[in-house]
């Protein structure tokens, strides 16, 4: 959440927080979607050898959009914040393993709603869900989990070092490049 300063109107406030919620909410979604597809994308190849064609290229961008809400809706609920002052390890699978046990009830309550939407009874909704039976079932929450665990663990180090100090790492460049003169480069054809 953005720090807010007393001199700030209500209306600053709402905007400064809709900002950062939106772009937190684009960075969950980004990173998510890329494990995603990358799966969908292993799925796909490994049907192709099998002469199998498999259609559900957009399943991966719509499930990475609802668990980033999903984990929005948890980070707001506070989960896992109690073990902040452990090691990030403990943090780190703790959220994974809350997170994906939330997101397959999310699922659940989803797949019954649409079948109660559809005006059919909330078990129909549970048999699409496990339509697989439960190695497909189990091999989908194994893929939340793996695409859960680096997701949490950039998660638990912007935690204890601050998210725009992490993500500069990763996407600012530095202010001031080493010369190669100054000894901070190298010379890739040797001294001279």
């Amino acid at each position: 959440m953005p720090d807010h300063r007393p001199e700030e109107s209500q209306g600053e406030r709402w905007k400064k927080i809709i900002v950062h919620e939106f772009f937190e909410y684009v960075f969950n979604f980004t990173f998510l979607a890329f494990f995603l597809i990358a799966f969908a994308w292993y799925r796909r190849l490994i049907l192709a050898s099998y002469h199998i064609q498999y259609t559900g290229y957009w399943a991966p961008l719509v499930e990475a959009a609802i668990l980033a809400k999903v984990i929005m809706i948890g980070d707001a609920l506070r989960f896992g914040r109690r073990l902040r002052h452990w090691p990030l390890v403990i943090p780190t699978i703790y959220r994974t393993i809350v997170f994906s046990v939330l997101v397959v009830l999310f699922s659940v309550v989803e797949h019954m709603l649409g079948a109660l939407w559809r005006g059919k009874p909330a078990a129909t909704g549970l048999a699409e869900l496990m339509s697989t039976g439960w190695p497909g079932f189990l091999a989908w929450w194994v893929l939340i989990v793996a695409a859960f665990l680096p997701f949490f663990t950039v998660k638990e180090i912007e935690l204890a070092f601050g998210s725009e100090r992490v993500r500069g790492l990763f996407f600012r460049w530095p202010e001031k490049a080493p010369s190669p003169s100054s000894g901070g480069g190298t010379n890739p054809t040797g001294p001279r």
